[in-house]
């Protein structure tokens, strides 16, 4: 089986929130449960804690039907990590020192699934799209493609895995 899909918190935020909230479309969240007990989604450490801050009912939800270990420890990527910091910092000329401190923040997933992709070549999962040009934050997909790193939306993850719900 090649790497599984890495989610970003805004796949799981988004959904619940908009695009497939649990009363609506229940179908949705079978599917994720499916995919992460098959091991062809994971996630990471500093998402789980994105997600399970708010204590709502998506945190709940992820805690009641996410495997163990479906969020990775990314204690092992810190050699990626420190690259990122390396390729953030020689674009200070174009990030804002906010923009830069936002996205090396330790607490902040995109910088980590980043690494974590790189590390053990997953694609992400992101809702984030790329803007070359911004100033005031560094989008994930734009810190991701230097590396090589792929990064697609929720239905194009269902296409890939020949998902329907």
């Amino acid at each position: 089986m090649e790497a599984p899909y890495l989610l970003d918190s805004n796949f799981f935020i988004e959904a619940f929130r908009t695009s497939y909230p649990f009363d609506v479309v229940p179908s949705f969240w079978v599917k994720v449960k499916e995919l992460a007990a098959e091991g062809k989604i994971i996630s990471i450490d500093k998402v789980q804690k994105e997600l399970l801050k708010n204590n709502d009912e998506l945190s709940q939800w992820c805690i009641n039907h996410l495997p163990d270990g479906f969020f990775k420890n990314t204690d092992p990527t810190i050699s990626n990590y420190a690259q990122l910091i390396t390729w953030v910092y020689s674009k200070s000329n174009q990030y804002s020192a906010v923009a830069i401190s936002e996205f090396l923040d330790a607490e902040e997933a995109d910088a980590w699934l980043i690494a974590y992709a790189m590390t053990y070549n997953n694609q992400i999962v992101t809702h984030e799209t790329s803007s070359p040009n911004s100033r005031k934050r560094v989008m994930l997909p734009d810190a991701a493609n230097p590396y090589g790193v792929n990064c697609i939306k929720t239905i194009d993850l269902f296409r890939a895995l020949g998902v329907t719900i």
